[in-house]
């Protein structure tokens, strides 16, 4: 029993010093909002192609939560994801029915902090 307050000050010394190294180096706790989206959409296939840069050292804990895209301002598509690809950046592909001047808004959202929006205005298709 004389040996529980040895431990418990010993496990409270870890904690502290653990605590303090989140303080001391922020961004080892800090979660990121996605560096960068980019867009690009093939008018012949129909196609939406979504290049994403959000770095994660735990993909499973710490990723791209959702992609919801939009077409002229109303959504068409939310995509919710419980992981990402190790390799940064990646890349997602959706069938999107668009035509010549429509406005496609694609929002990346992080599951811990923040988001990145990409927009494009759909291109005469070419031959």
């Amino acid at each position: 029993m004389k040996r529980t307050p040895a431990v418990s000050k010993f496990i409270f010394s870890v904690l502290l010093l653990v605590s303090m190294g989140f303080f001391l180096y922020p961004q080892i706790s800090y979660a990121n909002a996605p560096q960068d989206v980019k867009t690009e959409y093939n008018s012949k296939t129909q196609t939406l192609t979504v290049t994403i840069t959000h770095k994660s050292a735990f993909p499973g804990l710490h990723h791209i939560k959702n992609v919801e895209i939009k077409k002229n301002s109303a959504t068409i598509s939310s995509n919710k994801y419980d992981t990402q690809p190790q390799e940064v950046p990646f890349t997602y592909t959706y069938k999107v029915d668009a035509a010549q001047g429509d406005k496609l808004e694609v929002t990346a959202t992080c599951n811990l902090s923040g988001s990145k929006t990409a927009t494009i205005t759909v291109a005469p298709a070419t031959k």
